[in-house]
């Protein structure tokens, strides 16, 4: 048995039945037939979608994410994406025959977001970073695939000097999660992609 007993929900139901006999009192065979359509194409793409890490047509996307060897990255940073990536593109712990190597390279830059008219100090800044990545046959040959992803991060700044570098730093492993998640997106649809 199933209850209604949240009010937004029970106006929605009223809204909805109030909705419905209006359009069927007021509306045309042409608007029927609209409805109707919109309502068949929308039931007809439903069998289209397909899960992007699931196998697909022989491709096996979680297999072939698995099979890319992560290159090193220097510094904090590069460390911190370079396991980031390691951990989302085989966070399973097997070690399959690597068929691909990703290069990452990145550059960093750090702004004064804003600072106290009063004690003339930053309150806030901004840490932003594009990397660069490039997924190579480790046979050889041209890259699969290639591009640059963006992000930024924002911390705030205080008194304190600890407190700043650890912001600063928590706003580096925030930017890595966040540019590892967007390269391996790309990187499994091009996999995906006949």
């Amino acid at each position: 048995m199933f209850c209604l007993t949240s009010p937004s929900l029970v106006q929605t139901v009223e809204i909805d039945r109030q909705w419905s006999g209006k359009l069927r009192k007021n509306s045309s065979l042409e608007e029927k037939l609209k409805l109707a359509a919109a309502m068949g194409l929308s039931l007809g793409l439903t069998g289209c979608f397909q899960p992007m890490y699931g196998p697909q047509g022989g491709v096996d996307t979680r297999g072939a994410l698995q099979a890319i060897a992560v290159e090193p990255a220097p510094g904090r940073l590069g460390h911190y994406l370079t396991e980031e990536l390691r951990f989302l593109l085989n966070g399973s712990g097997d070690h399959p025959v690597v068929k691909y190597r990703l290069l990452v390279t990145f550059s960093q830059s750090g702004q004064t977001a804003l600072v106290d008219t009063v004690t003339g100090r930053a309150t806030a800044n901004s840490l932003s970073v594009r990397a660069d990545y490039k997924l190579l046959p480790v046979a050889g040959g041209k890259p699969v695939t290639e591009g640059f992803v963006i992000s930024l991060a924002d911390y705030d700044r205080g008194s304190n000097r600890f407190a700043n570098v650890r912001a600063a730093r928590d706003a580096e492993i925030r930017n890595a999660k966040a540019l590892a998640d967007q390269i391996r997106t790309r990187i499994a649809s091009t996999i995906v992609t006949p």
